[in-house]
């Protein structure tokens, strides 16, 4: 099996396909919902596209919730995948100038997923949503990459509130708001920013070293109970698991129901028909700026009463897609700090660090293990394993500069540590070495396992011997191991990897290899 050449990164989007909700009269403040997906036919239509909603009457107040999440640091438009913040500014201000009243929410990992996002460790992505007029953000676990110290000099930076009201520094005092009130047309509206507790090891421990989480439903009561005589609607800007897990965005619609919307991220889903739960609207935009949510309000005595929620996709036809060009100048002038920073030279290597494509995925290379090394080293993993077919070059030898990096890691991918059974490792080296001696991205680069197979042997039994630190594997022990989050999305047919607790998240694999040269090959 051969590797496609194609950006690696988990999706989730038929995960929830079945919940899937629409057309339902519900009862507490006997609102209509109505859901749809707008698809982009031409940049034109824009003002008939957003003028769906039916005028407000007299009396009545029309609000528009246009919403994103787990961005990623995808800059840029990607052919059938991130539209780019250049185009969804686009978007947006079409949307601005058919409708009165627009906010525009994030619901956190923002800052953070790629090298345009880390070279500047978040400030470029600041600079862009400041440009595109966002008016407030929830943090995710991933937008601690840079240690929570950095977050707060990110929020410092923004013009928009960055919010969390679950998190405390030390000290027990609030690391970041932990809500705005914004006030359109006579209307008040509470925004209370949530964290997923699994950001204690979805990043890496010191990046959150000392921080207080609180359970997020409970300190969305408590500020609820604050707000709820103040503001005539009441937003989750929720940064948390849609369904899994103690701190759920379904468990907080259950259990906080004075909360009308929650715009939620983490969970990486496109809720085309949106979800309700004890009549909250849960909304989600997917990942990387695919999509774009759009959540349409109309309040009759402070009250809502018509709620229509839509995804917004553009139709890729091979052309570029519009663009605003006041945010696609602040693109560019980022992107020229980050071609400066790429130039940085980070360590010296004596020898060539093989990373052509015959090689990695047919056998073992320096390269391969060396990024194989970086990954136990910042894991402190058991063992690593990265597929072949994600090194794309190789580095001469001489000066290492970051574009090698990047031009060796191109894909953005992350690091997991993962729980594995030894016999759950063994099926992976097996499907590691299944097409041997075809060349195959599945094949594996280890740190810390060493293995010897037969390729004489049939596919799925070629495994001779395997050691995981020095020690014979046992099938019946639990390890941790590093991988990446294309392997542990069953890529390359690591279907087992999809399997086993996750640890920890401990950040990009590009950065990670970056530091280890940085101070291992001076």
């Amino acid at each position: 099996m051969v590797e496609p050449d194609l950006p690696c990164s988990s999706r989730s989007s038929d995960r929830y396909s079945q919940m899937a909700m629409g057309g339902i009269t519900l009862n507490k403040r006997t609102i209509y919902l109505r859901v749809s997906v707008i698809p982009l036919i031409v940049f034109a239509l824009f003002g008939l596209l957003f003028r769906g909603t039916v005028p407000p009457e007299t009396g009545t107040v029309a609000v528009t919730i246009v919403h994103t999440n787990d961005v990623h640091g995808h800059v840029w438009a990607e052919e059938g995948g991130a539209m780019g913040y250049a185009h969804l500014a686009a978007v947006i201000n079409g949307i601005r100038e058919t409708k009165e009243n627009v906010l525009l929410l994030d619901a956190g990992d923002t800052f953070q997923g790629s090298s345009a996002a880390s070279l500047s460790r978040g400030e470029s992505i600041v600079q862009i949503m400041n440009s595109m007029g966002y008016d407030a953000m929830a943090a995710g676990n991933h937008d601690f990459a840079y240690g929570w110290q950095r977050l707060g000099e990110l929020a410092e930076m923004a013009a928009f509130p960055v919010l969390s009201a679950n998190v405390q520094k030390p000290d027990g005092s609030q690391l970041l708001k932990s809500f705005t009130i914004k006030e359109v047309d006579g209307i008040r509206i509470g925004i209370i920013g949530l964290t997923t507790l699994e950001t204690r090891y979805k990043t890496h421990p010191h990046n959150v070293e000392g921080l207080i989480f609180a359970d997020p439903v409970e300190r969305a009561r408590e500020v609820v109970e604050e707000l709820r005589d103040e503001c005539d609607l009441l937003i989750a800007l929720a940064h948390l698991p849609l369904m899994d897990g103690e701190d759920s965005c379904v468990r907080l619609a259950e259990e906080v129901e004075e909360l009308d919307l929650i715009v939620s991220g983490h969970s990486h889903v496109p809720l085309e028909n949106s979800l309700v739960i004890n009549d909250t609207l849960i909304v989600q935009a997917g990942e990387y700026g695919e999509k774009l949510g759009i959540v349409d309000i109309v309040l009759r005595d402070g009250v809502p009463e018509v709620v229509n929620a839509s995804l917004y996709t553009p139709a890729w036809t091979g052309a570029s897609l519009p663009v605003d060009e006041a945010v696609q100048t602040v693109i560019t002038e980022t992107n020229k700090e980050y071609e400066k920073l790429l130039s940085q030279v980070i360590g010296w290597t004596d020898v060539f660090l093989d990373g052509e494509r015959d090689h990695v995925r047919t056998r073992a290379t320096n390269l391969g293990t060396l990024v194989a090394e970086a990954m136990r080293a910042a894991t402190g993993a058991d063992g690593a394993i990265m597929n072949g077919g994600g090194i794309r070059a190789s580095i001469k030898a001489g000066e290492i500069t970051r574009r090698d990096v990047l031009d060796v890691l191109p894909l953005d991918n992350f690091v997991l540590v993962k729980e594995l059974k030894g016999s759950v490792l063994l099926q992976a080296l097996e499907n590691g070495v299944a097409e041997y001696p075809e060349i195959s991205g599945a094949f594996p680069q280890v740190a810390g396992i060493e293995f010897r197979f037969d390729p004489a042997r049939k596919p799925g039994n070629r495994i001779i011997e395997v050691k995981v630190a020095g020690e014979e594997l046992d099938p019946d022990r639990l390890y941790r191991i590093a991988i990446n989050d294309f392997m542990a999305a069953g890529g390359s047919g690591y279907t087992m990897l999809e399997e086993g607790r996750v640890l920890g998240e401990p950040g990009i694999l590009e950065d990670i290899v970056v530091e280890f040269i940085q101070q291992n090959l001076k």
